[in-house]
């Protein structure tokens, strides 16, 4: 990394023309943009030679000093660019703002019998990632279209292990359970293998695969095989005849950008193996000055960094350098990615068609934040605030004081910002204790605040009555924060929506201040649309907790105890059940489990460890 004492007279001649990346940092230490380069030096220089634009001459007048960093590729100076765009948020940077994760399908490479999945999220585990895909109705559209061709099991770990007898997935005839042996390690690898040959996109060639293993089972008489063969060879050309054909040839993605009213929309539409999985908007953060080529090149590369670019991507515009975006893209793919716009024919259509949606899917955002925007004049308007920008809501869920979760959702003048939310595991408190609960979520969540030095909202709302509201009052006062205005919002006594009461904190007199707006309100609106996003996102974390903790096999507690032991307790004993009325020496006999670990298990089984 190069660090310089700004001076255009003196930095360029020490630049470098391999590769990299450049920060541009204002007085105050902020960084203002960050750029990348196939050569360093000359994209550096151009900012202070020749006619610039408003945009640019702003920039430049702004920079006290440039650091630059030089990458071995253009795929890797692609990829830091775009982290430290995620890291900084520089004010002249398009930001691709992708609150949701695409879904994607996955196969588990861990065990002998893998499985396949829903995913969103980090692909931290090990195995294979197939996707993205545009829409979870594609990806469960997929898994389940996979279930009854190749029958490779969907069930979670957990459920796997501890079954002693095939499940319902299996009557069904859905599934060849393999969790009690009823299938060979060999055959059902067989079925993965044609399952990712499938997913990679090559059906035509499983197809012919499929086609010569039934003839050579029916050669050696094995008639059964090859009827097996002969059913999924159907189900696999029905699906091919169902599906969408786009015209365009195996994989690609196309982008159209448009601006409408000051705001972006790109949309992509994912094609992969000639079939049309559907089209996502994206909305990014543009400041002003930036045309739709560069917007699109920005876009092209925070979008690619985190995902495997398809071979060809079909593209609205572009700017003066694609070759340099496209070299980057196929070394990050390891085989060369077509980037172009295309002139005529079917791709020429389809780039058509998304521009279509990216104008419908601006035109919609436009007009939601416009009933958006008024709903947080009017709240502005009952607080007495100029402006309201950010709100933060609370809430609490759990089921008799068990897995116990806290939320908290962020919303802006342009809507939810999810990325921003968050979820609190709370632990340590009575069992019930909303009030502790609701202590202990905001302390975290504004102690972290103070500590960091955080964006903190204007408005904190809170799901609950002046309880709760004495909670946040207590927090902010101990962690000085005078800044943030708390309204309790109360259901009313038929909870029904336009009843709610919103609760402030306790007067001088020591009594809270209770209000209500009229149903037709539209800073209630505002307020019951935030409350109501809060619950839902505490319902959710807290049906995950809870269901990860009752699915979770009593013997996965005992320490010692390993998935083949479990394996081999459950198939000696027939079940939990069985393994209950079984004594220590009992337990003893079975392979692996000595006398001392026989004793530990009885005792766990029947104290609770």
């Amino acid at each position: 990394m190069t660090e310089i004492g700004f001076n255009p007279e003196q930095l360029l001649p020490l630049l470098s023309e391999r590769p990299g990346v450049y920060r541009m940092y204002g007085a105050d230490d902020a960084v203002l943009y960050v750029g990348k380069a196939r050569n360093l030096k000359a994209r550096v220089s151009s900012y202070f030679r020749g006619q610039q634009s408003l945009k640019t001459q702003a920039l430049v007048r702004q920079i006290a000093r440039i650091e630059t960093t030089v990458t071995a590729s253009e795929s890797e100076a692609l990829l830091l660019e775009s982290n430290l765009i995620k890291a900084y948020r520089p004010r002249y940077n398009i930001l691709l703002r992708d609150d949701k994760s695409y879904p994607w399908i996955y196969l588990s490479s861990e065990q002998p019998y893998p499985r396949l999945a829903y995913h969103r999220g980090a692909r931290k585990a090990p195995g294979r990632y197939f996707g993205p895909y545009s829409a979870a109705s594609a990806v469960r559209e997929t898994l389940a279209l996979l279930e009854k061709v190749f029958k490779v099991r969907q069930c979670e770990d957990s459920m796997f292990r501890n079954r002693s007898r095939p499940c319902l997935q299996y009557q069904i005839g859905r599934c060849k359970a393999p969790c009690v042996g009823f299938v060979s390690e060999e055959a059902y690898a067989q079925d993965v293998q044609d399952t990712v040959a499938f997913l990679s996109g090559k059906s035509q060639a499983l197809i012919e695969a499929l086609v010569l293993r039934m003839e050579q089972a029916a050669e050696r008489l094995a008639f059964e095989e090859a009827a097996v063969l002969r059913d999924q060879i159907s189900q696999l050309r029905a699906i091919s005849q169902q599906q969408t054909v786009t015209g365009v040839q195996g994989d690609a993605d196309v982008l159209a950008g448009v601006t409408v009213q000051g705001l972006t929309a790109v949309a992509v539409s994912t094609i992969r193996d000639g079939r049309h999985l559907g089209t996502r908007a994206f909305f990014p953060t543009v400041p002003d000055g930036h045309t739709l080529p560069e917007i699109l090149e920005a876009f092209i590369g925070q979008y690619y960094a985190e995902r495997s670019p398809p071979p060809q991507v079909l593209c609205s515009v572009l700017g003066d350098d694609p070759a340099f975006l496209a070299a980057g893209l196929s070394q990050a793919r390891g085989s060369k990615v077509v980037l172009r716009v295309p002139q005529r024919g079917v791709a020429r259509e389809w780039v058509q068609q998304t521009l279509q949606n990216a104008t419908l899917a601006a035109g919609e955002r436009l007009a939601t934040r416009a009933g958006l925007a008024q709903r947080f004049a009017a709240l502005a308007e009952r607080l007495g605030i100029p402006s309201l920008e950010r709100l933060e809501c609370f809430d609490i869920s759990h089921t008799q004081g068990e897995a116990t979760v806290a939320s908290c959702v962020v919303f802006g003048i342009e809507g939810a910002q999810k990325d921003q939310y968050r979820r609190y595991r709370i632990e340590g408190i009575t069992g019930g204790d909303d009030y502790a609960a609701m202590h202990q979520a905001l302390t975290r969540r504004f102690g972290r605040a103070v500590a960091e030095q955080g964006r903190l909202p204007q408005v904190l709302l809170i799901d609950g009555g002046a309880g709760q509201v004495a909670q946040a009052v207590a927090v902010l006062a101990a962690l000085s924060i005078s800044s943030v205005q708390i309204i309790g919002v109360a259901k009313g006594p038929e909870r029904r929506p336009g009843e709610e009461r919103l609760i402030w904190p306790k007067s001088a007199e020591g009594q809270p201040a209770e209000v209500r707006l009229d149903p037709h309100d539209p800073a209630l609106h505002l307020i019951q649309q935030v409350r109501d996003e809060a619950h839902r996102f505490a319902i959710t974390g807290h049906r995950a907790q809870r269901h990860k903790a009752r699915t979770q096999s009593d013997l996965e507690k005992i320490p010692g105890v390993g998935a083949k032991r479990r394996q081999q307790l459950l198939k000696q004993f027939g079940g939990i059940q069985g393994l209950r009325q079984a004594s220590a020496a009992e337990l003893s006999t079975v392979p692996g489990i000595s006398t001392s670990l026989a004793q530990t298990i009885h005792a766990w089984l029947h104290e609770g460890g």
